[in-house]
């Protein structure tokens, strides 16, 4: 894929122009507030010369649009209340029929086909009752990468309304489950863009694939495969489609077992090391893995079965799941294996733990009482617990990249048992909402910024 050129132009960043404007503060979204009213935005179609600019142009404002309505911190103004007709983006917009339809803020653009083909995306952002410009931007791109570019849009209002990075530019991989003609499970890796769009399979049916993790470059992802029998981590690039199943050299190295089980390899945010929980004589333990050197360390020695490694941003320690204090409890330690410090005391067994993009919490799945929670913990074990969501049945937690929001599996009975789909909800457990899989899905994994 092209690599898409955002520039910033005189004419779109500092037009000066003379206007009245209430003292009013500049619009801000707090995202830290929980379940705050949204903002009203009006989202105009981008404006074309050609009827085919003008269709695309539609195209990225119905995306834009869906991208921050899905958020729960933007109300888009119905377009049927609109009164002034945006026919050119360089003309000051007649502020007073946006803010007699509520519009607090107004988001204006236009598409420009070249004679090469590509596509010139140019919009404005404004708060309507200061009268002020918030932003202006205009990005060059191939004509395929339209999406792309309204995530990117999408990406920059959000950022200028909550002072917080967007999330609309990413892909999320995921296992598709089914059923075979024999009625056993089918599994097998899948992705698509946040919003659902582009989705593809990456594995075939031939074997099962589970547990699938992004690489900090997006480029790269580990899961588990069943493809010889046992549960192997395999790396997989998603430029190439080549896979390579990896530790069983290592771990013969190292005196474990070949054929131990290997679960939940996750990245270091450097990308050079996987934490990862390989099956030895005394059970599971927790090792780090050198993706240049092909070394392999082992950091835990318990009689429990230490699993589910996850590193903190900054790379210097790692959370993990233990039995080691009776029921499964997380604890963290430094990368080196060291001060392992327990850090939730509560009723349950708590698993799947991954730290947040941000630093400050934990997210967490427990079940207790025949409830599944899901959850989230300052990184020091600090405070109380959060519950954001409880149901049936939960599992895999996964990031935003601005650690904003998660992802998660629920599971729901049904007549035909147990049917999984994603879910997300945001920080403060508000905004749940199913992601469009096109049928049953789990263990997400959400792809940092795509650039």
């Amino acid at each position: 894929m092209s690599r898409l050129i955002a520039v910033f132009t005189a004419a779109l960043a500092s037009l000066a122009f003379a206007g009245l404007a209430v003292a009013q503060e500049p619009l801000r979204v707090d995202v830290t507030r929980g379940n705050l009213d949204p903002l009203p935005i009006a989202l105009p179609d981008f404006v074309g010369a050609s009827d085919e600019a003008a269709a695309r142009g539609a195209d990225i404002t119905r995306v834009v649009t869906n991208d921050l309505a899905s958020s729960g911190l933007f109300a888009p103004v119905d377009q049927a209340a609109y009164i002034e007709d945006i026919e050119n983006i360089d003309l000051r917009p007649r502020f007073s029929d946006w803010r007699v339809i509520d519009a607090s803020a107004l988001l204006v653009g236009s598409v420009t086909i070249q004679e090469d083909g590509r596509l010139v995306v140019a919009f404005r952002l404004w708060d309507t009752r200061l009268e002020e410009q918030l932003l202006g931007l205009q990005y060059r791109t191939a004509p395929e990468n339209w999406r792309r570019v309204a995530h990117r849009v999408a990406d920059e209002v959000y950022e200028r309304l909550t002072g917080e990075e967007g999330y609309f530019n990413t892909r999320i991989v995921y296992v598709s489950e089914g059923r075979g003609s024999d009625g056993e499970p089918l599994r097998q890796l899948a992705w698509m863009d946040q919003d659902g769009a582009n989705p593809s399979f990456l594995t075939d049916r031939s074997y099962m694939a589970l547990l699938p993790n992004y690489s900090p470059n997006s480029q790269e992802i580990t899961y588990v495969s069943f493809l010889d029998g046992q549960a192997t981590t395999y790396l997989y690039d998603l430029e190439t489609g080549r896979q390579e199943a990896l530790f069983s050299s290592a771990m013969r190295q190292a005196g474990i077992n070949p054929d131990g089980q290997s679960l939940s390899a996750r990245f270091s945010p450097d990308g050079e090391r996987l934490a990862v929980s390989i099956q030895g004589r005394s059970g599971h333990d927790v090792h780090l893995f050198d993706l240049r050197t092909r070394n392999l360390t082992q950091l835990t020695q318990h009689p429990a079965d230490d699993v589910e490694p996850s590193f903190a941003p900054d790379g210097e320690r790692i959370v993990f799941s233990s039995a080691r204090g009776g029921g499964s409890q997380l604890y963290t330690m430094n990368v080196n294996g060291t001060d392992v410090q327990r850090i939730t005391f509560g009723d349950g067994i708590y698993t799947t733990p991954v730290w947040s993009p941000r630093g400050d919490l934990i997210a967490f799945t427990k079940q207790s009482g025949g409830t599944f929670s899901l959850g989230v913990v300052r990184a020091d074990g600090s405070g109380i617990e959060r519950i954001l969501f409880e149901g049936y049945f939960v599992d895999t937690p996964a990031w935003s990249p601005n650690g904003r929001v998660l992802l998660f599996t629920r599971g729901e009975p049904r007549s035909d048992g147990t049917r999984y789909e994603i879910w997300s909800i945001d920080l403060a457990g508000f905004n749940l909402r199913r992601l469009a899989t096109g049928g049953m899905a789990s263990d997400p994994a959400w792809s940092p910024l795509i650039e």
